[in-house]
């Protein structure tokens, strides 16, 4: 058993890129890969620090300065010939707190045995050029040394993953986790993914898919991903199975093979799990089973109305929206639900006139606009617990309308990622139920059998819908 890293230092040397002292482009001054570990770091529940020496240039000292105050950081001023006075400093900051990793340039080899006398592990970033064969896969050659070699800076999070993983032993259970960056920082300011060890033995690391993933993979007890991240592209109209309509980045390729090849490996979820789920016409099938959980006496929830088309200038489109009992105005959504960036181009259209030529994708899924008075219920499923938050959303048909007649009624076209069809008076849009939204006005019951129902039906164990109060409760899993 070892020492549990509680403390990771960076030297400036890891971070800072080689550059002229008279430039003055902060950003261009960082090591590839140092903004993303420094992102990771914010919120890791390690206590962090920055250290540099008293001969480095006041440009490289502000732009060091600037990143302890952005990410929340400590700096230290450590000198070959005074770490002893930095280790005071840093006790003082931190307390006794136990184990420290310090991260540091392989050409500082004159300052090892010193850092090493602070009690410290060494974690040496080799220069360009002196890199071996893949240190990750290497790692078990240096595990009697003070000092461990990294090639990249993107390795350090899992080498101080093993290096607790070891010293902590089976009480821990590590997940290791791939979605894109802003996910990944929204969720962490959130306190989700703590790479130090939480108090219920969970142990977070980001997957690098820049990196050799079979070594990751082989510290890790659980893989969290979200796979739609990482879709290239996704065709619909392939009669093939599934699973070979979704090209997925090289990175998450070799994850899907290592799973193929593992497949007592935890991970949440199965990729043939996802696949209804960026699929809207598929979705709203499965939600047309909702009706089954509608008992007489309580309130009611259902999936919305909906159309597959595949072309707007269909001669019977007026008449099979009526058989699919839809009126106008009605909101256009491109049939792939997620992935790709077209996914959340979408249309509100009040004329029938106006489905020619309309700029969203086909296939296309014309679905029923509901009024829900602005307020829309966002659900959230973990495993067995059901949560929600209640959102500001677009308002009534009738407001809709309004903002529509100033440019001539045409399609309102938006991105449901970015902005949302808003209307400007909030005393005619129904804005006041939204501030006045609380439990009373839905039936949470209801909703909780519908989501322990749809979690049953997807086999997922993380997912998220969407509910509108009108008048029968109406979910959308899009």
């Amino acid at each position: 058993m070892g020492v549990v890293i509680r403390g990771v230092i960076l030297d400036e040397s890891v971070l800072l890129a080689p550059q002229r002292d008279d430039d003055l482009h902060a950003n261009g001054s960082l090591q590839p890969g140092a903004e993303s570990l420094l992102r990771k770091l914010r919120h890791s529940k390690f206590r962090t620090g920055i250290t540099y020496g008293v001969g480095l240039s006041d440009h490289k000292v502000s732009l060091l300065k600037m990143m302890t105050a952005t990410y929340s950081f400590d700096s230290f001023i450590l000198n070959s010939s005074s770490i002893d006075d930095a280790k005071h400093e840093i006790m003082l900051a931190w307390g006794d707190i136990g184990g420290i990793l310090y991260l540091v340039s392989s050409e500082k080899k004159e300052v090892f045995p010193k850092l090493s006398n602070c009690g410290w592990l060494i974690v040496a970033l080799r220069l360009l050029g002196q890199e071996s064969a893949d240190v990750i896969e290497d790692r078990s050659a240096c595990e009697d040394s003070s000092i461990f070699y990294i090639n990249q800076i993107e390795e350090l999070p899992l080498t101080v993953c093993h290096l607790n993983r070891k010293a902590i032993g089976s009480s821990v259970v590590t997940v290791g986790y791939i979605m894109k960056p802003s996910r990944e920082d929204d969720f962490a300011k959130r306190g989700a993914f703590p790479m130090y060890p939480t108090q219920n033995g969970l142990m977070f690391f980001p997957l690098m898919l820049e990196l050799p993933l079979s070594p990751q993979l082989q510290e890790v007890d659980i893989v969290l991903h979200k796979a739609t991240d990482e879709i290239i592209s996704i065709d619909l109209s392939s009669s093939t199975n599934f699973s070979n309509r979704i090209a997925y980045t090289r990175g998450m390729q070799e994850l899907q093979r290592y799973m193929e090849h593992h497949p007592d490996c935890c991970v949440i979820d199965p990729f043939n799990n996802i696949y209804p789920v960026v699929d809207r016409l598929k979705i709203q099938e499965i939600l047309l089973q909702l009706e089954d959980l509608n008992t007489e006496g309580r309130c009611t929830i259902r999936g919305p109305h909906f159309l597959k088309v595949d072309n707007f200038n269909e001669l019977d489109l007026v008449q099979r929206l009526s058989e699919a009992k839809l009126s106008l105005p009605s909101i256009v959504k491109p049939q792939v639900a997620c992935g790709v960036a077209s996914a959340h181009n979408m249309a509100i259209v009040f004329r029938i006139e106006d489905f020619k030529d309309l700029s969203v994708p086909l296939p296309a899924v014309v679905q029923e606009y509901v009024d829900h008075s602005s307020t829309l219920y966002k659900f959230y499923v973990m495993g067995e617990n059901v949560f929600h938050a209640v959102k500001k959303s677009t308002p009534n048909a009738n407001m809709l309308m309004k903002l529509s007649e100033s440019n001539g009624l045409k399609p309102l076209v938006f991105d449901s990622l970015k902005s949302l069809p808003t209307a400007n008076d909030d005393k005619h849009c129904g804005c006041d139920n939204y501030s006045k939204a609380t439990n009373h006005f839905i039936d949470l019951e209801l909703v909780t059998d519908a989501a322990n129902w749809l979690m049953r039906k997807l086999d997922l164990t993380i997912f998220g819908f969407d509910v509108v109060l009108g008048g029968r409760r109406c979910v959308d899993g899009s």
